[in-house]
């Protein structure tokens, strides 16, 4: 009777035994999981939310009219290693206006260069090779604008205009993400009618001038790259 009663003893001893190390290990099992939770949750990379929408043919003149009454700044100054050209926006044409204000504040024309130049003619910028630009712009969205040229303005030297965005573009809508400036000293007025003109040069005629003088091959495609390395908003 007294060895049963050992027995017994033993084995309840040994299933409290069981039971509290069954319980260490969920308890550390539990501790496990928060600290993983934790892990993750640093690890875990947040997407920023977009400040505004992808712009498409279908959104951005909404987007654009509701933007510049927001944005009234209508002057910016590129800068080039040849020096820098300030240019006046106008407000007539509000659409291309607030396209040119906002790409600016989304630093899209940085780095971008003069990729056209012909003397005596233009010089066309806003576009460049570098990768990390055509992911700017696919970031901010694939739209056109519509041409706006009978506000009055011709394309007088120091104009600054809007290219078409394709060769197969019968109504010539404007490519958001290019300008020229007209540096020719007799105007190019056999542009007007087809082209908006949203701006006009007010300080660094000289440094059009300069950079239209730089060697270019067939295509008009400078031999030495003219970066724009800013554009930036002036009072």
């Amino acid at each position: 009777m007294r060895l049963i009663l050992l027995c017994f003893i033993s084995i309840l001893f040994l299933n409290c035994q069981d039971k509290k190390t069954k319980i260490k290990n969920t308890s550390k099992v539990i501790q496990n999981t928060s600290e993983e939770k934790e892990l993750v949750k640093k690890d875990s990379v947040i997407t920023p939310k977009r400040e505004f929408p992808l712009l498409t043919d279908d959104n951005a003149m909404e987007f654009f009219l509701e933007y510049e009454k927001h944005n009234k700044e209508n002057k910016i100054r590129i800068t080039t290693d040849y020096g820098e050209i300030d240019i006046l926006l106008y407000e007539k044409t509000k659409f291309h206006r607030a396209n040119f204000i906002f790409l600016t504040k989304q630093k899209y024309f940085d780095n971008t260069q003069f990729y056209r130049i012909v003397n005596n003619f233009i010089i066309q910028g806003g576009s460049t090779d570098d990768a990390k630009v055509k992911r700017k712009r696919k970031q901010i969205g694939k739209y056109l604008l519509p041409t706006d040229t009978k506000r009055g303005y011709k394309h007088h030297r120091g104009a600054v205009s809007m290219p078409s965005g394709a060769i197969e573009n019968p109504y010539k809508l404007a490519s958001p993400y290019q300008f020229f400036i007209v540096q020719k000293k007799d105007g190019a007025y056999h542009l007007d009618g087809d082209y908006t003109i949203f701006g006009k040069v007010i300080r660094g005629m000289d440094v059009v001038d300069e950079i239209a003088k730089q060697e270019t091959d067939n295509a008009e495609w400078p031999l030495h790259n003219v970066y724009i390395r800013k554009v930036e908003i002036i009072d």
